[in-house]
């Protein structure tokens, strides 16, 4: 099996320092240390250690950010099922040394059999379990057809060498942590209820931390991955099992569907706040869109560190407001006319913060859309700078933890439940709480909208940060926090990451804080403003990287779970 991966390699030095690494078992979890890991050259940082190995080795064997990027993806696939896919889809932002940006939209799709009411009962009432679960709730998938875009565009080392790590950790398999054995076990019940033909390697045992967990399907599947690109996965034998896992429980992906996916090139979207240049992610995501005009506003205000009360409340009445935007007016532009010049401009954010009261919360009853002219949580993130200066910020997801929890027997991938993501009927809530309209209802071959959010950041024309994260609606107002930490409250990069996050959202109508946060002062003084506050698990996992005034580069890998950055 070993000389399939040297067979990617030019020399047998390169393939000696990939493989000590790559073998590696890291059964630690990351500290919550206030610097993050420097580096000189490069840095990556993912939801796992072994992705993060995965992507440095790439980098050491004179890979770019792009070739890394594709093989953290296809690592997490095999690591972190509950995130990293092949079932899934996601967005790419990418910025060369030299300033050029690009996105990649390899979002999931609605199949052509699906309708806008196909989630309602003969009531019309929604039924949000079978938008959330099972063979209904998957879109049809992006991923692969992404990465495969993506080398054809930057990629420079062979397409085998960037899948072959994932295989052998398909095949071989590694060693679970005491996370990953509690989380396998806890979901077991859930892969096995909705899978057709129970997936054994999953379900067939309690885990206990040191277990290996080896997956031989979804080995197979990406060994025909690598040796057949795009038609590995959307034709052939992976393709014939996708489909019969549909037909056996019911679902509507046909092979007409896998045919016709294409992930796409898009313009970024592009903003400024002071002397940062932000280059994010555009529709079908509204988390970009977010990210701008909540700089746009905070751009009109002054804040201190020292009355972060005032801070916080400035940014709840900010989160209200954009919410009630995202649910009338973003969607995919290729469907509905995503006014996204219109949100983001000074003039439009100005008027919609007209009502805003420094001294009294606005309920949320009392706001709703501006009047223009005319996403548990679990998404995974990785950020990649390599020693080129090229940069990529991803996120990729299956919505929630283990998506539909169904697994394609025969092809050991697990399926998305991105149906969810779209308005099964306006004004109800998705599994996020998160309130959509008409212009995201259910259409074949429509993305569903998405709060994924990947950006990079310049100032005064050099790269500066590279920054995203999973948490379903939570991700725009995570990454927002994440950059005004640093940019305005003088934190490097861990440190940003490691501080309490708040969200708010429109409606429910309240600011959830995390677990832990014990500021009674400031509660009191948001309480006497007029908020509601209520504790939750942690909100999101931000993966990010620093530039910083020496050219060193600082990584951010969020403690809140596994991850894990490696540079040099």
């Amino acid at each position: 099996m070993l000389k399939m991966i040297k067979s990617s390699f030019s020399s047998r030095s390169q393939f000696f320092i990939f493989s000590i690494s790559i073998l590696l078992t890291i059964s630690c979890l990351p500290q919550k240390h206030k610097l993050g890991l420097l580096g000189e050259k490069a840095m990556v940082v993912s939801a796992h250690p072994l992705a993060s190995e995965v992507g440095k080795d790439i980098l050491l064997l004179g890979g770019n950010a792009v070739d890394a990027a594709i093989a953290v993806h296809m690592a997490l696939a095999v690591v972190y099922p509950q995130a990293g896919n092949l079932g899934g889809g996601g967005f790419m932002v990418i910025r060369e040394k030299y300033g050029e940006v690009h996105s990649l939209d390899y979002r999931e799709k609605a199949p052509l059999a699906a309708s806008r009411d196909m989630y309602l009962d003969a009531q019309g009432n929604p039924q949000p379990e079978i938008s959330q679960n099972g063979h209904l709730a998957s879109g049809v998938p992006g991923s692969v057809d992404g990465m495969v875009k993506a080398h054809e565009k930057f990629g420079s080392l062979p397409w085998s060498a960037l899948i072959n790590p994932a295989i052998v950790l398909a095949e071989d398999g590694f060693n679970l942590t005491e996370v990953e054995a509690n989380f396998l076990s806890s979901y077991s019940g859930n892969l096995k209820k909705y899978s057709t033909i129970d997936p054994v390697h999953y379900t067939g045992k309690v885990f206990k931390t040191g277990d290996k967990l080896v997956q031989k399907e979804l080995a197979n599947t990406l060994k025909l991955i690598r040796d057949h690109g795009r038609e590995g996965f959307y034709a052939g034998e992976v393709a014939d099992h996708l489909v019969a896992e549909m037909r056996r429980g019911g679902g509507l992906i046909s092979h007409e569907d896998l045919e016709k996916y294409q992930s796409i090139w898009r313009k970024p979207l592009t903003g400024n706040y002071k002397d940062y240049r932000i280059i994010t992610m555009g529709p079908p995501s509204g988390g970009g869109i977010i990210l701008l005009q909540m700089l746009g506003i905070l751009e009109n205000h002054k804040i201190s560190k020292n009355k972060f009360s005032d801070y916080l409340h400035l940014k709840t009445e900010m989160e209200r407001r954009i919410y009630a935007d995202r649910a009338e007016y973003m969607a995919d532009a290729d469907f509905y006319p995503v006014p996204v010049e219109q949100l983001v401009t000074d003039k439009y954010l100005k008027e919609r913060f007209q009502n805003f009261n420094p001294d009294k919360a606005t309920p949320s009853t009392e706001i709703k859309a501006g009047d223009l002219l005319q996403e548990s949580e679990e998404t995974t993130h990785f950020s990649i700078v390599d020693q080129e200066g090229n940069a990529v910020s991803s996120t990729t997801t299956l919505n929630g933890n283990m998506g539909s929890k169904v697994l394609v027997a025969g092809a050991g991938f697990i399926l998305n439940n991105e149906m969810d993501d779209f308005s099964i009927k306006p004004g109800f809530p998705n599994m996020f709480g998160v309130l959509g309209g008409e212009a995201n209802k259910v259409e074949p071959e429509k993305r569903m909208l998405s709060s994924m959010s990947p950006t990079i950041l310049e100032k005064n024309g050099k790269l500066f940060m590279v920054v995203g994260t999973p948490g379903g609606s939570t991700i725009p107002t995570s990454v927002f926090q994440a950059i005004v930490n640093v940019i305005e409250f003088d934190m490097g990069m861990q440190e940003s990451v490691n501080e309490n996050r708040f969200h708010s959202q429109w409606k429910p109508d309240w600011i959830s804080y995390e677990k832990g946060y014990s500021n009674e002062a400031i509660m009191k003084e948001l309480r006497a403003k007029g908020h509601e506050l209520k504790e939750r698990n942690s909100i999101g996992k931000v993966d990010a990287i620093l530039v910083r005034e020496d050219g060193t580069l600082e990584a951010g890998a969020d403690y809140r779970g596994m991850d894990s950055a490696a540079g040099f």
